[in-house]
């Protein structure tokens, strides 16, 4: 009569089909696809905030915030580079955390697609029309 003592070790862990835990869940997860996703998200927010402050300061520091003011703010190069970045990171944030809240909340997976896809040309077209007139106020109209 054999005990649990002398079943070997791998054979504890095998279940009907044949597989061990181990292989039965392999490849059914995140593992190596939710890694850049993740540092994306904390390394724009970090951005974000750096630049977020950036503009605040900035704002406060002008003598006065009228449009003829911030015109002649923006048409200098310290303070266009900084602005087009901090609309580009805020569109790509925004379009980053669709991506999870789509992912969670639709379930079939073509929904899913459809929505990652009216979602990607939402936020390419908004960035592209925020970009184009904040180019319009630096350069002139």
């Amino acid at each position: 009569m054999t005990g649990p003592k002398d079943i070997g070790r791998h054979d504890r862990n095998v279940v009907p089909d044949g597989k061990t835990p181990l292989g039965r869940v392999r490849g059914l997860g995140s593992a190596g696809h939710g890694g850049e996703h993740w540092i994306k998200e904390r390394v724009s927010s970090a951005a974000l905030l750096l630049l977020g402050t950036w503009f605040l300061v900035s704002l406060l520091l002008l003598p006065d915030l009228e449009p003829s003011t911030l015109t002649a703010w923006l048409s200098g190069p310290f303070a266009f580079v900084p602005m087009a970045l901090f609309v580009y990171l805020c569109f790509e944030h925004s379009l980053e955390g669709v991506k999870v809240v789509i992912d969670d909340y639709q379930g079939d997976e073509g929904g899913r697609m459809t929505w990652h896809i009216v979602s990607l040309f939402l936020h390419v077209g908004a960035g592209a029309l925020a970009l184009f007139a904040l180019a319009r106020i630096a350069f002139g109209a």
